[in-house]
């Protein structure tokens, strides 16, 4: 690969890993202010709702401008949306009903990252050869998977009693800083994250591509959006892996919050021990991606599809679990279960979106499929909570809708193939 590719990666890595560590440091400061426990999902609806409302212009933003020149000005606004936390959080005196301010500022990093999806996967397309483009997204997969891990293990350890603590006795000499909690010093480390990709923003190199876009006219943009939409949704394998991908999206978003609650009741941790479980389950997603890459032709995508209903029973496994040598297993387990089975159905969207769309409007699409499906199920989880239902009765919930949702998935493809031939799929020689 050029060594362009290589700043590309890094700045997307850095991006990410701040992302994810900055939603453990909100948790905490929703904590600090003894938010509503319903609260706390609402913090991925709200960084959620940019990608759903604004899918039909993000892309056109993208193609505006060179896409480093895009990258640096949204991670500016992740930045804008992290000094905004960091002063309600620092504001703020415990028990005072901020929340609702901590959950607009989430709102502004969110409208940066829907802002930076397409340029980080446009770039590839416009600065790569195309047969460098799956390895260039398999890079960008494994980064992601890395930057959740990492990322959610970085915001439980900065907000941990042992780096918290050297972090709030760190002053600047003659000035008091005024930072008194765990949650302020964690948000301002995670900063410097955001300035670290930034700067590798900033020697993106150029591509050389015209910048023009097509039309400025929002009327125009959100008619052909709609079309794409419909025309991904009426073909019998993009509609099939488009159902599959944005079911799992939505789950996984909600499991974030799932295990964050349940190893508070079952296990008695902290919000930083379960961020270790988060992140072990995250592990187990990148195991089950490689091994599904390793032996799931792309021809053979479909038949992964009962492993997403295998996924929900044993979800439900949880509720039986009430010690750390039963729980870690079983995350990793869960994680690996839905790694194997996205893997297939993502790289079936992809073609599937490439050959009728193209790739830019086939990620708008499946951007805004999937967030519109965290919107969802993360708003049913708050409810759920805030109508003080057990943790153990939303897990039987939660895994039966995504075992039952995915066995309607399955009957639908069998349906496709028998009143109809599917469209051709090129296999691969090495399978």
């Amino acid at each position: 690969m050029p060594f362009g590719f290589y700043i590309i990666m890094a700045a997307q890595f850095f991006s990410s890993l701040a992302d994810n560590a900055l939603l453990v440091a909100a948790i905490a400061v929703l904590i600090q202010m003894a938010a509503p426990e319903w609260m706390t999902p609402l913090l991925k609806f709200f960084f959620t709702v940019s990608y759903v409302a604004f899918a039909a212009f993000v892309g056109a933003f993208a193609d505006s401008m060179p896409k480093g020149r895009v990258m640096f000005i949204t991670n500016l606004i992740k930045i804008a949306g992290c000094l905004l936390l960091f002063a309600f959080a620092w504001l703020a005196e415990p028990g005072e009903s901020y929340y609702r301010h901590v959950l607009i500022a989430y709102a502004v990093v969110g409208l940066g990252a829907a802002a930076y999806s397409p340029a980080k996967y446009g770039i590839l397309t416009e600065y790569l050869p195309h047969h460098r483009l799956v390895v260039a997204n398999g890079w960008i997969e494994g980064l992601t998977i890395a930057s959740i891990i990492l990322g959610t293990v970085l915001g439980g350890v900065l907000i941990g009693p042992a780096v918290s603590r050297s972090l709030l006795t760190f002053n600047l000499p003659y000035i008091d800083t005024g930072i008194n909690s765990p949650p302020e010093a964690a948000i301002l480390v995670i900063i410097v994250f955001y300035v670290i990709a930034a700067i590798f923003n900033l020697y993106i190199p150029r591509t050389g591509v015209d910048h023009r876009v097509p039309s400025k006219n929002p009327v125009f943009l959100i008619r052909e959006f709609a079309h794409c939409v419909r025309l991904l949704w009426s073909d019998k394998l993009g509609q099939i892996s488009l159902a599959t991908t944005t079911l799992f999206w939505g789950a996984g978003a909600t499991l974030q919050f799932i295990v964050i609650k349940w190893a508070e009741v079952a296990l008695g941790y902290t919000l930083s021990q379960a961020t270790v479980l988060q992140g072990i389950c995250a592990l187990g997603i990148g195991a089950g991606a490689v091994i599904a890459a390793k032996f799931i032709p792309l021809h053979r995508a479909v038949n992964v599809v009962p492993v997403g209903v295998a996924m929900g029973v044993i979800v439900i496994a949880m509720v039986f679990a009430q010690n750390v040598a039963v729980a870690i297993p079983l995350m990793i387990l869960i994680g690996a279960l839905a790694g194997f089975f996205v893997v297939p159905m993502n790289a079936l969207l992809q073609h599937r979106g490439h050959i009728l769309m193209g790739a830019g409007h086939s990620i708008a699409v499946q951007n805004f499929n999937e967030n519109l499906s965290i919107l969802v199920m993360l708003g049913v989880y708050a409810a759920l909570i805030w109508l003080d239902f057990s943790i153990y009765a939303v897990i039987v919930l939660f895994g039966l809708f995504v075992s039952g949702t995915m066995a309607l998935v399955r009957r639908r493809h069998l349906y496709n193939v028998r009143s109809g031939p599917l469209p051709a799929i090129p296999s691969d020689p090495q399978h």
